[in-house]
């Protein structure tokens, strides 16, 4: 039986599709802003084809996209590229991410990655301080 986060085993996952069409309509970008976002400037072309977005809101069969490509997502869609990454492994790999039963670990994380190095340090120690050292 599904959950409401989890399609039933065999159901189609649309994690990514979800992701990318929603966050295109808050934005108000069309299909080929989005590709031309996700432009290589090494080589001048999109890692992100129109016909492949299309196809990927529209929930048809495609190539599960490279690192390469969520990371030009993300950029596209003005996301933490962890986000892309794990709709990406739900939708095509079935790979749920469990932070922990409450939420907050991956509340904390979200807010760690707009943090400065020097912040997560600081964020790291008084975590240890707090809870203590790690056990092997």
């Amino acid at each position: 039986m599904a959950t409401e986060d989890r399609p039933a085993q065999g159901e189609a996952r649309t994690d990514l599709s979800d992701l990318v069409r929603n966050r295109r309509a808050e934005l108000r970008l069309s299909l080929r802003a989005v590709e031309a976002r996700t432009v290589d400037p090494v080589s001048g072309e999109p890692l992100c084809k129109y016909s492949w977005i299309n196809k990927l809101e529209k929930k048809l069969a495609i190539v599960p996209p490279a690192y390469e490509q969520l990371e030009a997502l993300a950029t596209a869609l003005e996301l933490p590229v962890s986000r892309v990454q794990e709709a990406a492994g739900a939708q095509f790999f079935r790979i749920d991410t469990v932070w922990s039963v409450s939420g907050e670990a991956r509340a904390l994380a979200i807010q760690a990655d707009r943090m400065t190095s020097e912040q997560r340090e600081q964020l790291r120690r008084l975590i240890e301080t707090i809870a203590g050292p790690e056990v092997p």
